[in-house]
């Protein structure tokens, strides 16, 4: 009777030990989701990779939601959004787009590696590990190991039918983020070298572009 009894509670021990060791993708997502939301800024370097090109910008975040992108490749070209107007400054043509909008906008593939991005993700999309809790290589020979979710929106109305998101375990910061959109194209988003909570001025989100530059307000909409 007593091995019975001994058996039994260890049997009752491995169960409870294991359930406490697995943690579902959504609470880790969770965990991440939090985590960030203790970020006041940030700054990273980030490369952006598409089909065609491959740029490359140091990217500053200040809650709440106050973004900008300050390219080496394209050389001088700046992004920046100051939570109402989103501005775009192309050197090659030395054009200034600007756009009156309401967010950054989830479907940003950087956007997403915010606060903001990550709260509307974990509305918006249904989130899954892509092979299990445990941290693998971020590619084939790497020796990072990241932990690789995998999000598919819950909706048609999102840019991308799917997206890739590897995340650091011990920092809890994201590597890298791969959007996959429905036009068939791939775009990846790669951080390295954050430095946060450095007390960011909102300055930094003032951009005064080149006088000589032409002015295109209202682009997405214009006809």
């Amino acid at each position: 009777m007593k091995k019975i009894i001994a058996f039994n509670l260890m049997i009752l021990f491995s169960v409870a030990l294991l359930t406490a060791q697995i943690m579902t993708a959504g609470d880790f997502f969770q965990s991440i989701n939090e985590f960030y939301g203790t970020i006041k800024d940030f700054e990273a370097n980030v490369a952006i990779t598409d089909s065609k090109s491959v740029s490359y910008a140091k990217v500053s975040f200040k809650r709440p939601n106050l973004l900008r992108f300050d390219f080496t490749s394209p050389d001088t070209q700046v992004i920046c959004f100051n939570a109402e107007t989103l501005t775009i400054y192309v050197p090659r043509t030395r054009s200034i787009m600007t756009q009156t909008v309401s967010s950054a906008g989830r479907s940003s593939g950087a956007g997403i590696a915010t606060p903001e991005g990550l709260s509307l993700i974990r509305r918006y999309y249904a989130i899954s590990y892509e092979t299990g809790q445990n941290a693998e290589p971020l590619e084939e020979g790497s020796l990072e190991m990241v932990v690789k979710l995998i999000l598919v929106p819950k909706t048609s109305s999102e840019g991308y039918r799917r997206i890739r998101m590897s995340i650091n375990p011990e920092s809890k910061l994201i590597r890298r983020v791969e959007g996959y959109a429905k036009s068939g194209e791939t775009f990846i988003f790669d951080f390295k070298n954050y430095a946060i909570n450095k007390g960011i001025p909102d300055t930094r989100f003032i951009y005064d572009p080149p006088s000589s530059a032409n002015i295109y307000d209202n682009f997405l909409y214009a006809e």
